[in-house]
């Protein structure tokens, strides 16, 4: 299953619950992430400016991306506008260049689409409940 992962799950994913479900998920090979390289840049932009640069598991993490690790990556998406904040629209566009499946988010702004162009698009208890 190709899945999107919006960046406040990613970085909740340290604190543990559900968000860690959905990245142990993508560690334990049963789900692959889809990225593009603003995605990958924000994740790390966020986590740095928590100050979790240097902490070994995001090294850990950065090592996976790096390893290409059950991860798809595309440099061209379709411009999509859809979303109320400009910036949330890069992760229905990465979904949509690589066909995936979910977009796992805890944004507000993603979730109340529910689904787009067949993408379902969902919290990520509601992810780990259905498809886990």
């Amino acid at each position: 299953m190709r899945v999107v992962v919006d960046t406040n799950v990613f970085v909740s994913s340290f604190f543990g619950g559900y968000p860690r479900k959905v990245i142990d998920l993508w560690k334990k090979g049963e789900i692959a992430l889809c990225l593009t390289s603003p995605i990958v840049q924000e994740y790390v932009e966020v986590l740095s400016r928590m100050g979790l640069v240097g902490e070994p598991e995001l090294e850990d993490l950065l090592d996976l991306f790096r390893k290409n690790f059950n991860a798809l990556f595309t440099a061209k998406t379709p411009k999509i506008e859809v979303v109320r904040d400009p910036d949330d629209n890069k992760f229905i566009e990465c979904a949509v260049a690589l066909k995936a499946d979910c977009i796992v988010s805890g944004d507000r702004d993603l979730t109340v689409l529910k689904n787009y162009m067949g993408i379902s698009i969902s919290t990520p208890k509601q992810f780990v409940l259905k498809f886990a």
